[in-house]
């Protein structure tokens, strides 16, 4: 067996390498915005690899992973562990559970925590197809981890990105939220499908328009961008109509300071019967606690509306207006109903009335792809 300390250019789909102890952790945001700005979830969920894979050409027939994985957990809520998937010359093959690792146990009716230490894990994926290829492996989109070694039957070498490359941001969905495996979440499934590298940058809970992002966003190399926006600044009832029109304006002047022609799609949010016409916050159902499905509350009333509360359909209608009224040849508005309409929630209800599950972010990536990556879409071409 080949043992291979992994390095930066192993990865694709990352912002930046942390060097460990044990290896390497990758991070989705640069250590300026960590430092900037440590907020416990923001740093949570930055450090959840979704979209980031080891990438090698190789002819092993049999390949090993060692990962140091770190959830966390939630008394009384079950939630799915990460997986590692393969893909072999752009074809999901497999994939394999984690087992092991830390884990942070959090109880969401007290907000206390327990840290309890494990062991490193090992995922092995046997019987690969012969010859040379690229081999990706997909690190767990809802958990982080540290990079130990990679262990292969035959040597590896890096390769080196050569299509276009799409970066998004989104929120929890885009992130992968209820998905049960790094390629199945749905900016996963519409890359495959618009054959395009992904570069994700969906955060749960902080797609709040925060300005680092949009510098994080200038500064990254990007072929293709789309930004789905609206439902962590309903939930978290962060702004107001009068605050939230201009911050999108003062994003997107951002953004193109470091992509003036760069094709953009900016996306409101999916279908979300419990904040449609109810501001938030949103709020866990204390009465679900404990039960075999957390659901989602919206706290907020209808009526405060009329006092500049944010709701979803608030927010559509704003996006459609930031859109038209910048007159921007390549910036796009995309209804996020589209992708997942009320219709929709009839038939593929969302399981906790927030995320939608796994065959769902199916559903919405290829609906995506199709949008953006047809013939007369947005992100139409070679």
């Amino acid at each position: 067996m080949f043992t291979t300390p992994l390095t930066a250019a192993f990865l694709h789909g990352t912002t930046e390498v942390e060097t460990t102890a044990r290896g390497l952790r990758p991070h989705r945001l640069p250590l300026w915005v960590r430092d900037q700005f440590p907020d416990p979830q923001l740093l949570m969920v930055e450090g959840q690899p979704s979209g980031v894979r080891v990438v090698v050409a190789t002819s092993a027939r049999t390949v090993s992973l060692v990962t140091h994985p770190l959830r966390v957990a939630y008394r009384g809520a079950d939630r799915p562990r990460g997986a590692v998937d393969l893909v072999v010359d752009g074809e999901p093959v497999a994939s394999a559970v984690l087992a092991d690792g830390d884990v942070i146990e959090a109880d969401l009716a007290t907000g206390a925590s327990e840290f309890r230490p494990g062991s490193s894990h090992t995922t092995t994926f046997d019987g690969l197809p012969g010859g040379d290829k690229v081999v990706e492996l997909w690190l767990p989109h809802n958990e982080s981890v540290e990079l130990v070694e990679l262990r292969t039957d035959a040597p590896v070498t890096p390769v080196e990105p050569s299509r276009r490359l799409w970066l998004h941001h989104g929120s929890s969905i885009s992130h992968g939220s209820n998905a049960t495996a790094p390629t199945r979440i749905w900016p996963a499934v519409a890359a495959r499908l618009g054959g395009v590298d992904l570069h994700n940058l969906g955060l749960g809970g902080s797609a709040l328009v925060d300005p680092f992002l949009a510098r994080v966003i200038r500064d990254t190399e990007a072929d293709l961008i789309s930004l789905k926006l609206g439902i962590n600044v309903v939930n978290l009832d962060g702004m107001r109509l009068r605050t939230f029109v201009p911050a999108v304006h003062g994003f997107l002047d951002t953004i193109r300071d470091g992509h003036p022609d760069t094709p953009i799609v900016l996306a409101s949010a999916i279908f979300c019967a419990i904040h449609e016409d109810t501001p938030g916050p949103g709020a866990v159902d204390p009465a679900t606690l404990g039960t075999d499905q957390v659901r989602f509350v919206a706290t907020g009333r209808s009526e405060e509306q009329r006092q500049g509360k944010l709701t979803l359909r608030v927010i559509r209608d704003a996006l459609a207006e930031v859109v038209e009224r910048r007159a921007d040849p390549n910036l796009h508005y995309l209804d996020g109903t589209t992708l997942y309409g009320p219709d929709d929630a009839v038939e593929h209800p969302l399981p906790d009335a927030l995320h939608p599950d796994t065959a769902t972010h199916g559903l919405i990536g290829e609906r995506f792809a199709r949008y953006a990556f047809g013939a007369d879409g947005p992100f139409a071409g070679a």
